[in-house]
């Protein structure tokens, strides 16, 4: 019979040998620290992200220094891009270039749980504690050797609010600090 990858040769499943192979898993896992690990899960593996990294402290300046999330966040290279504003596809287009031209930028990602409930507020400490992008990792992006889309137009902060139901489904949402100018015909 094939290998599934569902269970390991220990009858453990293979998302259950990914957690317990996580630094500080042995001691138990806060249940916000649990929801970033089955995120960091469903994007290394089904998604192919790269460069994951599970951020708990800000990275931000404040009257306090630097300090601790309002929850654990993930950061890293999604497969394809997430967004592209609309005004920079046009720009894209203008040149001649396709979306394969445009180097992919690092995400912030929120894990959080269908029963929880967001205000304002929340998502305020959460941009608030967070920077514009995570920080960039060079040389895990590698060379580029074609000609590549410059983005001149600042992006702002946003993340991809992953929301995990209790039957394991993941799906994403791209939140934006503020309001995003739509596309000017």
């Amino acid at each position: 019979m094939a290998d599934t990858g569902a269970q390991t040769e220990a009858g453990a499943s293979a998302f259950t040998t990914f957690i317990e192979s996580q630094p500080g898993a042995s001691g138990g896992v806060s249940h916000h620290h649990a929801l970033a690990l089955q995120v960091q899960y469903d994007l290394q593996y089904q998604h192919d992200w790269t460069a994951i990294k599970l951020h708990t402290h800000s990275g931000t300046s404040t009257s306090s220094g630097a300090g601790l999330l309002p929850r654990p966040l993930l950061s890293g290279l999604p497969a394809h891009h997430v967004y592209i504003h609309p005004d920079e596809q046009a720009d894209i287009l203008k040149q001649g270039l396709t979306e394969k031209d445009v180097s992919v930028e690092e995400e912030w990602v929120l894990p959080t749980h269908l029963r929880e409930r967001w205000t304002l507020r929340r998502f305020a400490e959460v941009f608030d504690a967070i920077e514009e992008a995570p920080p960039e990792r060079e040389a895990q992006r590698g060379p580029t050797e074609r000609k590549s889309y410059q983005r001149t137009r600042k992006r702002g902060k946003r993340l991809l609010m992953a929301v995990v139901n209790d039957d394991s489904t993941i799906v994403y949402y791209i939140i934006h600090d503020g309001i995003v100018k739509p596309r000017q015909n």
